[in-house]
């Protein structure tokens, strides 16, 4: 099953062809991706024009600044 911010970053470009045609990739391997690699997580972040964060797509990675 798919997360639920890779399905929202693929939602904000419209499918997964396009989400693979702005990062530079085959759609046949964003529709491997159960999460986003973290290779990817900028440039997906980048396509969706900045509407996910990489602490959306990966807070495995990408933790909150401490206050």
């Amino acid at each position: 099953m798919i997360d639920k911010a890779l399905s929202k970053a693929i939602k904000i470009v419209g499918s997964q062809a396009e989400l693979a045609r702005r990062i530079g990739i085959k759609r046949e391997a964003v529709s491997q991706w159960k999460r986003c690699p973290v290779a990817r997580v900028h440039a997906v972040c980048a396509a969706t024009g900045g509407k996910i964060s990489p602490r959306d797509l990966r807070p495995d990675i990408f933790l909150e600044a401490a206050e």
